[in-house]
Parts: structure tokens; C-alpha cells; sequence
């Protein structure tokens, strides 16, 4: 209980941030400006009454601004969201939020691809926190001239820790939408750079064939050049100097396991 008094603090300023202005929440509460103000800068403790009524102001109980602030994220968000029925994978994503959180970023990553047999496609990812969920949107920018094809995709969806492993379920965006899963290990004990796993989708150059392989992400940081990270993306021969050794290691001699394999 010694942490109810700093996670009212921090819980009642991220729920302030919601609200349009700390004014207009003042009059709904019932509580003038200059006290709030001592709720929120000087550490001051509403009074059980004072409580209950800002509580109410957000739909919530006392309680839940005693909660961990992760935690009470996400109850305020359920809150804010329509009612509607619970679906099965609503408590899913995004899992472990706090061990999921220094996953947060911007990644460069790879895999072998089925739609070009034997090339690694390289494209770039960005990890964020958005109310109380994960979001993960990874970007391709391919461009084959001796083809003819210069291709843009765009993938879209939420990640979510699971045991000890990281979760991502993406879709794509435009007139043919499909879903990509990936399968990540979390960071190693002394290695934060990489992370490594399985990849699963399918080919839109090979008659939507179903195929699964290996892919490497590196992480850049929260922040990243994000012209470089595009200007990067395309097809790679495996023996290419521009991969990194780690990825060039990972991915050799890797073909993508596919519908096809098993027939």
C-alpha cells in the first residue's frame, strides 16, 4: 500500500491528459482549480469524498487509482471504449506490457522470401505503446526493375508479450487485405540488439501460397532516421555485403517452409 499514494499521482495526471483541460474537469469533479492543482503538483491527497468524485468523473472506482500505473492504463482505456461485448482475445494483447515495453521502437528487419525464391526482403518496423496496447506497423519498399515491379506494402496490427515470447499479428492495408504472424524471442541477457524468429504469411507473387521462415530484427532505438530506414528496404542476394554478419548467419541456407512442401 506505501505505492497508493505515487500511483494516484501518476494515474491522476495521465488521466487528466485525456480530458481536454484540467478547468473543464475541475467543474465536473466540483473541486476549484487551486486544490486540484495541490492534487497534482504538490502530492496532496483528495479526500475520500474528493476521491470518489473524481473517480466518477472517469467512470472508475477510487481503487483503480491505486493501481500500477500500466494497469490503470488500461482500465481507464476499457472505460473510454463502447460497451460491447467481450471478445476472446480481448485480455490477449498486450500481455506483459512492462516486459514488453523495452521492445519499444524502431527495427530494421529480414527474412527469406517466397515471392523472390532465395532473396532476403529487407523492411522496417515500429513498435509503439497507444492506449494501453502495443502497436506494430512494418513497412516493404521493393523495387525490381528486371521484372518491372516496384511494390509498397504496409502492415498493421498489435504485438503482445506471452509467455516469454513476443506475439505480432498484422494486416495488411489496401484492396487485398491478408494477415502476417510473427513469433519473436525477446532480447538476450547481454545482447539487446536482435531478435529472432519466425515469420508466417503468404506470397502474394506465388498464388497466395501459404509459407513460414525465418526472420531477424534489429532495434534502432525510439527514435530512428526514418529515411535511411526506408532508403534500406528491398531485395537482398543472402551473400549481399550490405546484411549485417548477424543476419547473413541467421538466415543462410534458409528456405521458407511452405503448403507446397508437404504435397
Amino acid at each position: 500500500m506505501h505505492d497508493a499514494p505515487v500511483n494516484f499521482l501518476a494515474n491522476l495526471k495521465f488521466a487528466c491528459s485525456t480530458r481536454r483541460s484540467i478547468s473543464d474537469l475541475c467543474r465536473v469533479v466540483g473541486v476549484n482549480r487551486q486544490q486540484f492543482n495541490r492534487y497534482l503538483n504538490a502530492g496532496t491527497l483528495p479526500s475520500a469524498h474528493n476521491r470518489l468524485r473524481i473517480a466518477a468523473a472517469f467512470g472508475l472506482d477510487p481503487a483503480d487509482f491505486n493501481l500500477p500505473p500500466h494497469a490503470f492504463q488500461r482500465r481507464l482505456t476499457e472505460k473510454s471504449r463502447p460497451a460491447m461485448d467481450a471478445g476472446p482475445l480481448d485480455d490477449a494483447f498486450p500481455g506483459d506490457l512492462r516486459a514488453l515495453r523495452p521492445h519499444l521502437g524502431f527495427y530494421q528487419t529480414w527474412h527469406i522470401s517466397l515471392s523472390w525464391p532465395g532473396q532476403v526482403v529487407c523492411s522496417c518496423a515500429h513498435m509503439r505503446e497507444k492506449e494501453g496496447q502495443v502497436v506494430v506497423t512494418t513497412l516493404e519498399r521493393i523495387f525490381d526493375p528486371e521484372r518491372g515491379i516496384s511494390q509498397r506494402s504496409r502492415y498493421v496490427g498489435l504485438a503482445a508479450y506471452q509467455r516469454q515470447r513476443i506475439f505480432l499479428t498484422e494486416l495488411t492495408r489496401g484492396e487485398a487485405p491478408t494477415f502476417g504472424q510473427t513469433i519473436l524471442m525477446p532480447f538476450e541477457l547481454h545482447q539487446r540488439r536482435y531478435l529472432r524468429g519466425l515469420t508466417m504469411g503468404i506470397s502474394w507473387r506465388n498464388n497466395n501460397m501459404p509459407y513460414a521462415t525465418r526472420t531477424i530484427w534489429r532495434h534502432l532505438g525510439l527514435t530512428a532516421n526514418k529515411r535511411s530506414l526506408l532508403s534500406a528496404c528491398g531485395v537482398y542476394a543472402p551473400t549481399s555485403a550490405s546484411l549485417p554478419s548477424a543476419v547473413a548467419s541467421f538466415l543462410a541456407d534458409v528456405q521458407p517452409f511452405t503448403a507446397a512442401t508437404t504435397s
